[in-house]
Order: structure tokens, then sequence, then C-alpha cells
């Protein structure tokens, strides 16, 4: 029997790349015996130097991520995924700009105090944020963004996808995947991007 495989996926829900590939895990995880830790990585942090290339503004960027931080820390880990699924789903398929109706309704369907919504405003959880993003430039490079990933220790940008794989298609990626990270040598591959996010 194969070895289970362990994954770490670093996500950020402004991001709709990263919200693509963490579709991608979960249909391999469905297919293929891996487990997946889901961790915060944080645009605003990676492009704190370059205010230019956020998403929105330094402060904004940090909302989504504050509140995730707040209610793993306060209610469990699990949180991580199901607030990363509840707020994904309304801001990518979805198409919901309103960063604070998306964190007010996400809470509420994750059955979590609405009062963490203001943790947004919070940089309390800003330390333990940037520690999980620097753990991702730990493993993968400095020169990252979103997505990160992890197989079972070696760390990568990516992989990037739009559309999303689905079913075996999924199983067969994750295959090709695991076999790059097995080459300790291997660290880059890469081809322009033509198409935006295609979130069917």
């Amino acid at each position: 029997m194969a070895e289970k495989q362990h994954v770490d996926f670093w996500f950020d829900p402004l991001c709709p790349w990263a919200w693509m590939t963490s579709r991608w895990m979960e249909e391999v995880t469905r297919i293929r015996d891996v487990e997946v830790d889901w961790q915060i990585i944080s645009l605003g942090i990676l492009n704190e130097d370059n205010p230019e290339n956020h998403h929105h503004g330094h402060d904004e960027s940090m909302w989504l991520v504050r509140v995730i931080q707040a209610a793993a820390e306060q209610h469990g880990g699990e949180y991580y995924k199901k607030l990363y699924d509840a707020m994904g789903s309304r801001r990518h398929p979805g198409g919901m700009q309103d960063l604070e109706a998306i964190i007010t309704e996400s809470l509420a369907e994750v059955g979590l105090p609405a009062d963490l919504a203001a943790a947004k405003n919070s940089t309390e959880y800003d330390d333990a944020i940037r520690a999980s993003t620097d753990e991702a430039r730990a493993v993968a490079g400095q020169d990252i963004g979103t997505p990160c990933i992890a197989v079972n220790g070696v760390g990568f940008f990516g992989p990037v996808f739009t559309p999303a794989p689905k079913g075996e298609e999924a199983g067969k990626v994750w295959d090709g995947a695991l076999a790059l990270a097995s080459y300790p040598g291997f660290y880059e591959l890469k081809r322009g991007r033509e198409k935006g996010p295609d979130f069917s």
C-alpha cells in the first residue's frame, strides 16, 4: 500500500489562483491517499513593500486572514479550512467584493460568533500570520506568491490552474507534482499565462 502523502497548503482568501489550486487539492484528497494541513499566507505581507501590487490597500488585504487566524486560535484549527471555504466561495465563484460582507456571512455560515469580525482591525494576529507566511517562504523560497504548497516538506509556488483539474485528471496532475517533489534538484517549471481565472 502506498504511503500517505502530506501537503502543507498556504492560502490567502483574496487570491483567485490559490482558490482554484485548493479546489484541485480537494479533488486529490478524494482519489489519492493525501492529507492536507491548511495554513495562511498573506498577500499583504508578501507585497508590503510593493503596495501597487495588492488586491486592496495593505490594511484591507489583512482583514480576511486576521479573522481566520483569530477563529483558529479561539475556536480550533479546523476553522482555517472552514472559513477559507466560506470566504473563498463568496469572493471567487460568488464574485463578492465587499470584504466586510464576506466576513459577516462566512462567520454565520460556519457557526462562529459575529463579534469575531472585529479581528479584521486588530494587529494582535499579525505576528502569527507573518510567521505562517515566513514558513511558506522557508520551504518554497523568498520570491513566491500564492498559492504555495509543500509536498512531504518540499515547497513550491503553485501549481496554478485555470480551471482546476477534476476527477482522475486531478489525480494525474498530483502524481506529476509528487514526482517533481521527489527529485531534490527540481526548482522551477513555468509557462506564460494567457487566461484569467475560470471557476467552472
